[in-house]
Parts: structure tokens; C-alpha cells; sequence
């Protein structure tokens, strides 16, 4: 099989996927009155991850535009194709990194990084940080991206009712 027919099937699934969350999340259907019992944080995980989607949807959507608008051999469809297949790999280091987290104690995590430079930043669903468990992510970080020394910023964000 091609590089271009597993790039085209990689994408495809990815897009599916991404779809099925959105789905998952609109038909799950969330209380109007929500706010009023404390479990309005509880759905910023939730908030970011939709959000996340939605605009790695579009990011993807006018990739494959481009990808369908130029011929195989143009340098054009060449960086479409390459910034897809950066985008996949990104996407499943976050979900690596946010299982790892969760992993190490943590009721959940969000990890974001940098399309155009190397700023890792990381919410932890906790009220405070201790130096243990920082080291921990720190240490995550580095093993599955190699970074030692880069702009990482590790916030907790209590959302626990």
C-alpha cells in the first residue's frame, strides 16, 4: 500500500473519530440547569476536548482541500499531506501523555502542543501541584518527547466537585 492511500486512510479514520466525539458529546446532552449544582467545572475537560476537535476538524478540512485542489507531485499537496500527517502524530502524543497522566494519580489531563513551536502546556485536574507530582509529568514529557529544557507550563485546574 502507498504512503498516500495510508496517509488518505489515517486521515479518514481520524476524522471519523473526531466526529464520533462530537456526536458522542451533543447526543450525550448536557443540563441547562448544570451551573447550578457545582458541575459546571466539571465539564471543562470535556469543553477543551470539544473545542480541540472541532478546530483540528476544520484544520483538517482545508488540508484536504488543499491536498484535493493540487496534483500529487506539487510541492502544495506534498506540505498538505506532511502537515496532516504532523497533525496525526501530534494528536496521538497528546493522548499518550494525557493517559500517562492520568496514570500517575491525576483524574484528568489535557495536554496541548505547539504546531509551530515547542510549548507543551499541560492541565491536571487537581487543586494544587505538589513538586512530586511535577517531576512525575516533567518526566513524562521528556521520555515521550525528548524535551529536557523547553517552554512547559503545567497548570492544575480543579474541576472536582
Amino acid at each position: 500500500m502507498s504512503n498516500t492511500k495510508k496517509i488518505a486512510i489515517m486521515s479518514t479514520l481520524v476524522l471519523l473519530l473526531a466526529v464520533t466525539a462530537v456526536f458522542n458529546f451533543v447526543l450525550a446532552g448536557t443540563p441547562a440547569d448544570a451551573a447550578t449544582d457545582g458541575t459546571a467545572q466539571d465539564d471543562y475537560f470535556t469543553s477543551y476536548r470539544t473545542e480541540r476537535v472541532t478546530t483540528r476538524n476544520e484544520e483538517f478540512l482545508q488540508l484536504d482541500s488543499v491536498i484535493a485542489a493540487y496534483a500529487a507531485d506539487s510541492a502544495e499537496y506534498k506540505e498538505a499531506v506532511a502537515e496532516k500527517q504532523r497533525m496525526v502524530e501530534v494528536m496521538e502524543t497528546e493522548l499518550v501523555i494525557e493517559t500517562m497522566i492520568k496514570t500517575i494519580g491525576f483524574s484528568d489531563a489535557a495536554v496541548a502542543i505547539g504546531a509551530e513551536s515547542e510549548n507543551i502546556n499541560i492541565f491536571v485536574n487537581s487543586s494544587e501541584l505538589s513538586t512530586e507530582n511535577v517531576t512525575q509529568i516533567f518526566s513524562i514529557i521528556e521520555d515521550e518527547l525528548g524535551i529536557r529544557n523547553g517552554n512547559i507550563v503545567i497548570m492544575p485546574i480543579y474541576a472536582e466537585s
